[in-house]
């Protein structure tokens, strides 16, 4: 199973566990985060964070989900990745995490194109009239 780390602003990571909890019936294993607060050195948390993922992978990779991509904790995921290992999404959201943790029973990369259809699909403009026509 690929481990999934979540690196964001404050308490995004643990918000966003606490709802894929809530949506999977329970906190779903090899699931991490890390808020990075405003005071916090990134240098200081990066052998924090190299701990983690080397937790989190237990032989097929783990996937690190980032918030505003050029951001800190994006800056810091980028010193995380290693090809084939440690792949990073940003712009993490819930429905990305949703279907992060659905399909991570396959290979890393695939993982992370699912990770991103996800977030992507899940940011939607719904009217009224869509709305309507969905429940019909």
């Amino acid at each position: 199973m690929i481990g999934i780390l979540i690196v964001a602003h404050g308490n995004l990571g643990d918000s966003l566990i606490q709802c894929a909890t809530h949506v999977m019936g329970s906190r779903p294993p090899q699931l991490e985060q890390f808020g990075i607060q405003t005071n916090d050195d990134p240098c200081a948390m990066l052998p924090q964070m190299q701990a983690v993922v080397a937790q989190l992978d237990q032989g097929d990779g783990v996937l690190i989900l980032s918030d505003i991509y050029g951001a800190t904790p994006c800056n810091i995921v980028s010193k995380l990745l290693k090809t084939g290992k440690v792949l990073g999404v940003a712009g993490v959201n819930l429905p990305m995490l949703v279907r992060a943790l659905t399909y991570r029973n396959g290979d890393l990369n695939a993982l992370a194109e699912k990770a991103l259809s996800g977030g992507q699909e899940g940011v939607i403009n719904f009217t009224e009239q869509a709305c309507r026509e969905a429940q019909s």
